[in-house]
């Protein structure tokens, strides 16, 4: 009999009635519940529950009776007639709009990130499991002041951390109550009070009248922190970011002087550096700079550790974080927190914090099994760098940058050649237009959405020390780097696929160098560079090679989480993962506006990428160091500059597989490739005049319009006329205009003179 009720309730449940879309929008924004939350809450993907929100599609059972459920519950909290937009200074698409600033609307929870977002398409590999993922954040418009103040009680009876209201549209704190207000504040002073505002739109009184004081406030009252991102991992230490206002009450500079900016830091003798000195407080050997770290050493498993960030000694960098640092506090808080919420709370500048995160996501260490004594010893956390760095004499002489102490021995003035130095590094190449070209009236860019990131997802690297081999058998899933002659691939017959096809060669990068050209004889590659030359169709006979032995899939729960970070950030800009490419394009076209705080999130994460694999090969930075010297970066597990040669190869490989199959389907050969940005010459303004779709379908393998890493956005148009006259005016025929194609701004022309 249950099994004849279970039927009726589910036929029952198949007619739910719902709510019109625009009021299922309404209702989830009221509640200040995110679509990663309802889509979380109800096991189905992020772009399923947009679907049903803007009434491309239905629920079908069994998520309708739940859905309905849901609906229903919040329209007996939020009355239709009861309903009231809030208050804006300029009018924002609904879109974007925030919850109600209630105390019921700050509490959010933190959900996983959207299915959707795992379902990522990216490189020619299969995406694996998903990694922890960010918690998703109620975007809103940015605050054009600061909050107003709401009736307080009078100064005698406010307790020191009293709450106050701040807008809305602020990630909330986490649920963890230890860290309950958030990862970090944005330390402020206003009508002769020091303020902390937090994420998820808190504010709390301040009480300290010293550094000394505000650090040991922050580690006793603020509950201020992140939870670990990994089990074996460390939770992350409290962010306080100070304003001018702050520094000044605190005794700080509020800008550095020209000899402070070369230090990095201010002078050890400074007053406040002698207070902490004076409570038994330590820096660490960066000094007292743009991101200071203020601890004691730590006691068992409990740490003590402030981290402070100071905006006007240019902290924030303004290439990746925009004017993050002139915002309000209360809109800085917002920025940073969605940042910290997605990625991780800042470490120092984007690159050190993509760094960080490697490490966070893999621990060098781990808690062994008790032993004998039921004691717990820490040992190696298998897929990790390790505990400690390769000892800097036994890196491959290939593999190193100029100056490293295996090469100390080369004469003074030697300059490497191919065959001695590993160099994968990005395109730079272009060519002259062919008269067909010429005819053709515009130039029209396209780039790779996070294509560093796309390169690094499922790539196999070396996890530790490299073994010499000579004469070897090419293994295209050994990481290493492999001295091998690729000089014999001709472009102009290779396979896509399983069938060989006929291309003109010269209207082609070879992808073998970044310049493009065709290699003269041995040299030096990272294995996905020789694992294309055999995909081509080409056989290959390495020389020698150094390999790991020792491998696995490092970097996809650092890919996971910056994906699943920029393609939240981008939803909640307008920009979803699901569109088709006509409304893609509409849609990137002035994301940006839409919320400046975001959008500056956007510039960070990609900033984040790109920065934390160049600090895998990160090179001497004064401190009088001489060539043949050690340097500090040396000493850390992750120090690889293999790993980022390998992501570099497979990022300009992936690139040029694209490029050959549009080729191979189409007849057009790019005009100039700069990294990940590619120029063709078209009859019309958009991507979609040279791109083959059909029927809505992409050329399989060859470019897609998307925002998932690894499919492209539009760059850029110019017309022909303007490429031609620029190259004439510099006299620079191959003058590299993927450079200039996004506004048709030409500066730094190097042509070669």
């Amino acid at each position: 009999m249950s099994e004849l009720f279970d039927a009726v309730d589910a036929l029952v449940a198949s007619r739910a009635k719902l709510p019109p879309p625009t009021e299922r929008k309404r209702l989830r924004a009221s509640h200040g519940l995110t679509i990663d939350e309802v889509a979380t809450a109800l096991k189905v993907r992020r772009a399923t529950v947009s679907g049903w929100e803007n009434g491309k599609t239905e629920p079908r059972p069994p998520e309708r009776d739940a859905y309905a459920r849901l609906l229903d519950k919040l329209a007996e909290l939020y009355p239709a007639d009861a309903a009231a937009a809030p208050v804006q200074d300029a009018p924002v698409p609904a879109t974007f709009t925030a919850a109600p600033a209630t105390a019921e609307a700050r509490t959010l929870s933190t959900g996983q990130a959207s299915e959707a977002a795992a379902m990522t398409e990216t490189e020619n590999t299969k995406t694996p499991a998903p990694a922890p993922a960010p918690a998703p954040v109620a975007a809103a418009p940015v605050a054009a002041s600061r909050p107003a103040r709401t009736t307080r009680t009078s100064s005698t009876s406010r307790r020191p951390g009293a709450k106050k209201a701040a807008p809305a549209g602020t990630p909330a704190g986490g649920t963890d109550p230890r860290f309950e207000n958030g990862p970090l504040a944005v330390v402020d002073v206003e009508d002769g009070k020091v303020l902390a505002y937090c994420v998820g739109g808190l504010v709390l009184d301040v009480p300290a009248k010293s550094i000394p004081a505000l650090v040991d406030w922050t580690l006793r009252e603020a509950k201020l922190g992140q939870p670990k991102l990994a089990g074996p991992g460390k939770d992350a230490d409290p962010l306080l970011v100070l304003t001018e206002a702050a520094l000044e009450r605190y005794g700080l500079p509020v800008t550095l002087t020209e000899e402070e900016k070369h230090a990095g830091r201010i002078p050890e003798g400074h007053k406040v550096i002698k207070q902490l000195a004076r409570a038994e407080w330590k820096l660490t050997k960066r000094g007292f700079g743009p991101w200071a770290r203020i601890y004691r050493p730590a006691t068992g498993s409990e740490r003590a550790c402030v981290q402070l960030c100071i905006t006007s000694w240019n902290a924030l960098d303004t290439r990746h974080w925009g004017g993050a640092g002139q915002l309000p506090p209360a809109e800085l808080a917002r920025v940073l927190g969605v940042y910290a919420s997605r990625v991780m709370t800042p470490r120092g500048s984007t690159a050190v914090t993509g760094l960080e995160l490697m490490t966070a996501l893999h621990p060098p260490t781990r808690a062994s099994e008790p032993d004998a004594d039921g004691k717990r010893h820490s040992e190696h956390n298998p897929g990790s760098l390790g505990k400690d760095a390769i000892d800097p004499m036994n890196w491959p002489p290939c593999e190193v940058p100029d100056g490293h102490p295996v090469l100390k021995d080369l004469p003074r003035f030697h300059v490497r050649g191919p065959g001695e130095k590993l160099f994968e590094e990005a395109y730079d190449w272009a060519r002259p237009m062919t008269d067909a070209e010429c005819t053709l009236r515009h130039l029209v860019g396209i780039d790779v959405n996070m294509a560093f990131a796309a390169g690094a997802n499922g790539l196999t690297v070396g996890l530790g020390e490299a073994t010499h081999v000579k004469a070897p058998v090419f293994d295209p899933k050994l990481p290493g780097s492999w001295l091998v002659d690729l000089s014999h691939v001709d472009l102009s017959r290779v396979k896509v696929g399983k069938e060989w096809v006929e291309l003109d060669g010269s209207l082609l990068p070879s992808p073998f160098t970044p310049k493009g050209e065709r290699p003269d004889g041995p040299a030096w590659y990272a294995t996905p560079t020789v694992a294309y030359a055999v995909e081509l169709g080409y056989e290959v006979r390495p020389i020698k090679a150094w390999v790991r032995y020792e491998n696995g899939r490092y970097l996809d729960g650092w890919y996971q989480r910056l994906r699943d970070a920029y393609l939240a950030t981008m939803a909640d800009l307008g920009v979803d993962a699901d569109l088709s490419p006509e409304d893609f394009l509409a849609a990137m076209d002035g994301y940006k506006e839409r919320d400046l705080g975001l959008a500056i999130v956007v510039s960070a994460i990609k900033a984040t990428v790109k920065g934390g694999l160049g600090k895998l090969r990160e090179r001497p930075r004064g401190e009088g160091w001489k060539p043949g010297q050690p340097w500090r970066a040396l000493s850390r597990p992750t120090w690889r500059p293999d790993i980022r040669a390998a992501v570099i190869s497979r990022t300009r490989i992936n690139l040029h597989r694209k490029i050959v199959k549009h080729a191979a389907f189409t007849g057009q050969y790019p005009v100039a490739v700069l990294s990940d940005c590619v120029v063709y010459a078209a009859n019309g303004t958009s991507p979609l005049d040279f791109l083959p779709y059909r029927d809505g379908k992409p050329l399989p393998g060859g470019f897609k319009l998307g925002i998932n890493p690894g499919l492209v956005k539009h760059e850029g148009t110019q017309t022909v006329l303007w490429g031609e006259e620029v190259r004439e005016r510099f006299n620079a025929p191959e003058l590299n205009l993927a450079r200039y194609i996004k506004d048709g701004t030409v500066t730094d022309v190097d042509n070669g003179e």
